[in-house]
């Protein structure tokens, strides 16, 4: 994640994705603004994000709670659109 980036971005490297969001790393303001953006751009509803691991940290782990199949859908199908 890059907190304080001149623009929000969602970006596939490989297996990972790196997210750019213009909010400070102050108060979680920087994670809620990564969990809208993830949310907008899979359609999914920010409640099913979570920080499990990394709150504080650049690299960040997130859960997605849902279906598992097709949620690796959604999001593969988001990554080779954007990858």
């Amino acid at each position: 994640m890059r907190p304080k980036a001149r623009r929000t971005a969602l970006d596939a490297t490989g297996t990972s994705i790196k997210a750019s969001v213009t909010a400070a790393p102050e108060d979680g303001k920087a994670n809620a603004a990564v969990i809208a953006l993830l949310a907008e751009e899979w359609r999914l509803p920010r409640s099913v994000f979570a920080v499990v691991r990394g709150a504080q940290a650049r690299d960040k782990v997130l859960s997605v709670a849902g279906e598992p199949a097709a949620l690796a859908h959604r999001i593969l199908d988001w990554m080779q659109a954007h990858g």
